[in-house]
Formats: C-alpha cells, structure tokens, sequence
C-alpha cells in the first residue's frame, strides 16, 4: 500500500489532521539533509551516525504519512513534497539560527546600552567616550536616542534625561546642570557687531528652544523691562536649535556643558555669562526593576566622575 493510501496512521488522527507536533528532532535531521544535500554531510553536522540520520529521516515520513525523499540511481533526492516541505521550513530554521546566534554573541559581548538626547550625545558624552573605551576596550557602548518626550518607552540600562529628576520606576541622580547661557555663531558677532548689553539683544533675531518664554524669563532676571520678541524660529530641541545657531539665524539660550566643543572651536560664542535656570536639568537614571551589570556600573561612575569635573 503506497504511504498517501494509509487514511490514519502514526501522527494522524481519524479525520487526516495531525495529532501532535511534529518530531522535531525527525525534521532537524531532514532539514539538514535537504540544505547539505546527503546523509553522510547531515550527520557530520548533528555529530551522529548517518543511520541515526536515515532513521529519524524515515520516522519523520511515517509520522507524515509522505515520502519526502526518493531514489534516483544511488544517490537521495527529494520528493515533490520532501521539496515543498523544505521549502516551508527553511525560513523557520534560518529564524531559528540567527536568533540563537544573537543570543549568544548577547552573552559573549560585554555590552552597555544608554540612551541620551541628541545634542547631549553628540556635545558631551560622545567627545567624551574614547576616553571609557580607551580603559575599558572589552566593554560594547551601545547608544540610542532618549525620547524625552515619552521616556516609558526606554529600554536602555540607563539613560541621561532632562527633566526635574522625576520618573517611576528610575533611580535618578543630577548629573549636568540645565542652565542656559545667550550664545551666537561668530559670523553672527562680526556681521552685527559686539553686543555690550542685554539691552541690545532686544534687537537682534531670537532663537527659541522647545519654547518662546525663556528669553523673557532671562531679560527679566537682567532687569530689562521690555517685551522681547515672541517672533523668530522656533524648534523642537537643543540640535535644531545649535543648527539654527551656526546657520547664523540669530541668538539663542543653550546650556553650555552640551555645546562645549563648539564654544572651544570658536564657531559657536558666549554672548553674556550672565546664565538662567528653568528648574530642569540632566539626570543619570537607572531602572529600578533590575540589578545593574558590573560593566554598567563602572560606566555609571565614570559619568558621574566626569559630570563632577565640569
């Protein structure tokens, strides 16, 4: 009786439909022998005899009732359907693979992810970390952006967040202070001339950061009494808001410590150190329903050694 004759038979159930999983260890095997293409390959693979192959090959079609392999001369080939069984499995298997493969480099690699908002990333920590890597060169940075806006949807093993140092389910600890200080680009200052006064601000375009009130906030601190301009671009966060500012569009207020390099290089300039704080400032958070790795730790204090030397 030809096998796709049998109408139940072990793996099947009275009304053709297969009772359990399939042996799994059967379709390795098969597996194995359609990707190398012979018994003999399959089994050096899976570190067993090649009749340990042949026969979970064999269990495998009476559990599917199939022949899902052939004769043609001396050699195995596969069937029509041994070929479209391949074909179905091959994507779960190479699935199957890469994830391991993943999970496994995971364990092997000493790895540290942290997520930051861009410009902190890009003005601080980033100029700062070939120092870190220089000591500690087993260790794997990975670095991610901070969605400030949604910090529920982290999922670093820290993060440095700009806010009032308040977030559920964190540990967190100031890091960088989030004053802000009046800055231009250089070509700004020589196309309009020095600037001797907060007065003389009033004059020039303004850029806003996030939002069109801390210029007013700032020019009632220096006590002037006039209403600065609501007007002049406005953008979502500090790199916009730097672009804005080396593009020459105007004077903005910007927190120091992030825009460092380019205060060093000239390109950027201090107007006035004369700074404002809104209450916000940069935190080092750590979740609190997990145990830190050593590895994070020792990049946990590193931060906190370079924020004090600020």
């Amino acid at each position: 009786m030809n096998k796709t004759e049998h109408s139940t038979g072990p793996g099947l159930l009275k009304d053709g439909g297969l009772c359990n999983d399939p042996p799994l260890r059967a379709v390795r095997a098969f597996e194995a022998i359609a990707r190398l293409g012979s018994v003999t390959q399959a089994a050096r693979e899976l570190s067993i005899s090649p009749s340990a192959v042949s026969h979970q090959l064999k269990s495998l079609e009476e559990y599917l009732q199939i022949a899902l392999t052939e004769r043609n001369g001396r050699r195995l080939v596969l069937s029509q359907q041994g070929r479209e069984y391949y074909r179905s499995i091959r994507a779960a298997f190479t699935v199957l693979r890469q994830a391991t493969e993943h999970l496994v480099d995971q364990a092997q690699t000493r790895q540290v992810t942290i997520s930051l908002i861009p410009l902190l990333g890009m003005g601080w920590f980033i100029p700062r970390l070939p120092i870190f890597m220089n000591s500690n060169p087993y260790i794997e940075i990975n670095v991610v952006y901070a969605n400030h806006r949604n910090y529920l949807s982290d999922v670093s093993d820290m993060s440095i967040r700009f806010g009032n140092g308040t977030w559920a389910g964190y540990q967190s600890e100031m890091l960088i202070s989030g004053r802000m200080v009046p800055v231009c680009s250089s070509h700004f200052l020589r196309l309009h001339g020095h600037i001797d006064t907060p007065e003389q601000l009033l004059q020039m375009p303004l850029l806003h950061d996030e939002e069109r009130t801390t210029w007013h906030q700032w020019f009632m601190q220096q006590g002037v009494r006039r209403t600065p301009p609501r007007s002049g671009p406005l953008f979502e966060d500090g790199l916009l808001t730097l672009a804005g500012v080396q593009a020459g569009l105007g004077c903005a207020l910007m927190r120091e410590p992030l825009i460092k390099p380019y205060l060093d290089n000239g390109d950027v300039v201090k107007i006035f150190d004369l700074p404002i704080e809104d209450g916000r400032d940069y935190y080092l958070c750590v979740r609190q329903d997990s145990e830190m790795t050593p590895d994070g730790k020792l990049l946990q204090r590193w931060l906190k050694n370079e924020a004090a030397n600020l």
